[in-house]
């Protein structure tokens, strides 16, 4: 007879961090003194029925990254749901690093003893939320003698035992890679920088997040793409908005929520994604567990709607199997998930006031393969 023997996944799960959560000079100048996310947090309200809003943290409460206690609890609870890993947003302008503390006391203190690696956030900063988008606040400017610097400020990071390395090389991820002006010219010096300190190169990766940055990034340098999750350029196609009055009253669709942002089911979601043709080069898969930028914005958020802890495990199941089936190329077998604390744009493992720790568990699930072992009886 056949019998099913559940065995742990090699799959690695890296979840997106955000370092966000603690005051800076900066924020306190720009939106006020003692700002982090947390006030974008509890300032949400619903904007439709059945919108959950705010979406309020449980476990580890309204944390402040700057306590060790608070990161070491994250990376215990982390660890125990089979993450294996945290990828801390990196901000960079010129020679600038903004919200750098919580990633260098980690590395400073040596705790917690988990593994990270870094995707430098090279966008411009600006007073979006507010929906000001032509006040800049700080701007990408990029120039040979910058892309110096900046390896040079990082590459102590990367000989930190605890640092995720791919084909024994560390990951380093860039997530506007096309806004690079020479991509070519700046992967190469820094691989030439790693190799001067004795490592083996880089393992970099160019991150899918919109529409202009997809295609094979080797043709930018690069190793790997990574997939990520929502893919914003096709959620249109996944909007929810109903036009004829008797669609309205019934699916309650009439509030201006569903006409002044993009609301999407999170189910129809999950099943184009899944969906998705596999591409012909190299490229690290991610789901997320869910999405509603609307804290942070007072019109033209993305909110998906109906997401569980059920219908993402499904999600990180199927592609986690795709995974060991080897039907994508997903170096060392390697999955994000986005995000483990992006309290503001809703997608968070941490547990909340609505699911516990429904989206851990989920993942604890999800990253348990079944494997079919023949036997008698």
């Amino acid at each position: 007879m056949e019998e099913t023997h559940p065995r742990e996944s090699t799959v690695r799960a890296i979840a997106f961090y955000l370092p966000q959560f603690h005051p800076i000079p900066e924020n306190d100048e720009w939106w006020g003194k003692g700002f982090t996310e947390w006030i974008n947090v509890v300032r949400s309200k619903p904007q439709f029925p059945g919108h959950c809003q705010p979406d309020l943290p449980a476990d580890l409460g309204f944390y402040d990254l700057r306590v060790p206690e608070t990161r070491a609890a994250q990376a215990e609870l982390a660890a125990t749901y089979g993450i294996h890993g945290f990828c801390y947003y990196h901000y960079w302008f010129n020679g600038r690093r903004i919200l750098e503390r919580p990633v260098d006391e980690v590395w400073k203190s040596g705790q917690p003893d988990f593994p990270f690696c870094l995707c430098w956030a090279n966008e411009n900063w600006t007073r979006r939320w507010d929906g000001l988008d032509a006040h800049l606040l700080l701007e990408q400017r990029y120039s040979t003698s910058d892309d110096l610097a900046h390896i040079r400020s990082i590459l102590p990071l990367f000989l930190d035992p605890r640092y995720i390395r791919v084909a024994d090389r560390p990951l380093f991820l860039v997530y506007r890679a096309s806004q690079l002006p020479q991509p070519q010219k700046t992967t190469d010096l820094w691989r030439r920088e790693a190799e001067r300190i004795g490592l083996k190169g880089l393992f970099l990766v160019r991150v899918e997040s919109f529409r202009d940055e997809r295609g094979d990034p080797r043709n930018l340098g690069f190793d790997s793409a990574l997939e990520f999750q929502p893919r914003w350029f096709e959620l249109a196609n996944s909007r929810i908005l109903r036009r004829k009055w008797w669609h309205r009253r019934k699916l309650r669709t009439s509030e201006p929520a569903f006409f002044d942002n993009c609301v999407c089911d999170y189910g129809d979601v999950v099943t184009k994604a899944l969906a998705q043709p596999v591409p012909e080069y190299p490229r690290i898969p991610s789901v997320c567990p869910g999405w509603d930028n609307s804290p942070r914005r007072k019109r033209g958020a993305h909110i998906l709607i109906n997401s569980t802890p059920q219908i993402y495990e499904h999600w990180l199941r199927e592609v986690a199997n795709r995974i060991q089936n080897n039907s994508v190329l997903a170096p060392e077998s390697l999955v994000f998930i986005n995000a483990w604390n992006e309290w503001g744009e809703g997608t968070h493992l941490e547990p909340c006031q609505r699911w516990g720790r429904g989206y851990l568990e989920a993942t604890q699930r999800a990253l348990t393969i079944s494997q079919n072992h023949r036997g008698s009886r």
